[in-house]
C-alpha cells in the first residue's frame, strides 16, 4: 500500500526526493532507492523534516513503530495511519503524552485496488487536523482512488466491512461465476473474460446511472425468464442476508481487533 501511495504521488504532487522511506528490510529499501527516494533502516532526524508521516505497517508492530518515531515528532507533523484494527484514540495516546493525546491524526482504511489507482478509502480526522491537513490527506489518497470522510472509528469499522474487506467478497463471487461457467461448458479463458467484463460493465453502469441497483436489476429481469430463474435461487438461499451477515462479522472482528491492540 505504501508503494501504491508513493506511485500515485511521485511526479504528480511531489518529487521522489521529497519521500523518505523507513523500513527494516534492506531489499525493500533497494527498490525505493531505485525510485529516487531517500531511505533509512530506522527513524532518524530526517523524519522530523517531513510534514506528513504515513504509518503503513502491520498492526502488530505499529506500537513499537510509533515509539521509535515519536522522538522526531514536531507540532506541525500530520500523522496518517493505514494500519487496520487500531483505533484513532489508541494511536493518539501512543503518539501523545499522558493525558494529552496527539490529535493531528488521520486514520484511513484503504483497500487493495489502490494498487492500480482504483481504490476506495475511508478517512477519519481527529480534532487537531486542520482544513489544510485534511486537504493534504485527501490529495494523498485521492491519488489512488475514491475517498470518503467518516466521523468515528465505528464508521471506519463499517468501511472495513464494506470496502476494506469487499474486494475479497467480489473475488469470491467472481470465482463462483467462472467455476459455474466452466461447469456449463465454457473454457476457463472464455469464462474468465466474460465474468470480468460482466462485473466491470455492471459496476460502471451502476456508477453512471441515476437509478438504484434494485431498479437496474429489475430492468434486466423479465418475468419467467432466465434471470428471474437465477434470482429465485439467490432469494431462496437468502443471498442478501448472507452478505449482510458476512459484513457484520467483519465489522465485529474489526471492533475486537481494536480492543485487543489497545491493551
Amino acid at each position: 500500500m505504501a508503494s501504491a501511495l508513493a506511485s500515485g504521488l511521485i511526479g504528480k504532487h511531489c518529487g521522489a526526493g521529497d519521500v523518505h522511506v523507513i523500513d527494516i528490510n534492506e531489499s525493500v529499501l533497494d527498490k525505493w532507492r531505485g525510485k529516487g527516494t531517500r531511505v533509512a533502516l530506522k527513524p532518524d532526524a530526517a523524519l522530523s523534516e517531513r510534514h506528513i508521516w504515513v504509518f503503513a505497517v502491520k498492526p502488530q508492530v505499529l506500537r513499537e513503530t510509533v515509539a521509535s518515531c515519536k522522538p522526531f515528532l514536531r507540532p506541525e507533523t500530520l500523522v496518517v495511519s493505514i494500519a487496520a484494527g487500531i483505533s484513532s484514540d489508541t494511536i493518539a495516546n501512543w503518539l501523545g503524552e499522558p493525558g494529552t493525546p496527539w490529535t493531528r491524526l488521520v486514520r484511513c482504511m484503504p483497500n487493495t485496488p489502490a494498487l492500480i489507482a482504483a481504490g476506495a478509502t475511508g478517512m477519519l480526522a481527529l480534532s487537531g487536523v486542520s482544513d489544510d491537513d485534511k486537504e493534504l490527506a485527501q490529495q494523498l489518497f485521492s491519488a489512488v482512488g475514491q475517498i470518503t470522510w467518516v466521523d468515528s472509528d465505528k464508521q471506519l469499522d463499517a468501511v472495513t466491512a464494506l470496502s476494506g474487506s469487499g474486494p475479497a467478497y467480489v473475488f469470491l463471487f467472481l470465482d463462483a461465476l467462472i467455476e459455474g461457467a466452466i461447469k456449463l461448458g465454457l473454457s476457463a479463458e472464455q469464462a474468465r473474460v466474460l465474468a470480468l467484463a460482466t462485473l466491470e460493465g455492471s459496476t460502471q453502469l451502476a456508477a453512471q446511472s441515476s437509478e438504484t441497483p434494485a431498479t437496474l436489476r429489475e430492468r434486466v429481469t423479465s418475468k419467467g425468464g432466465t434471470t428471474a430463474a437465477a434470482l429465485d435461487v439467490f432469494n431462496r438461499q437468502k443471498f442478501s442476508a448472507v452478505v449482510q451477515q458476512a459484513m457484520q462479522a467483519a465489522y465485529d472482528r474489526a471492533a475486537e481487533l481494536s480492543s485487543e491492540f489497545a491493551k
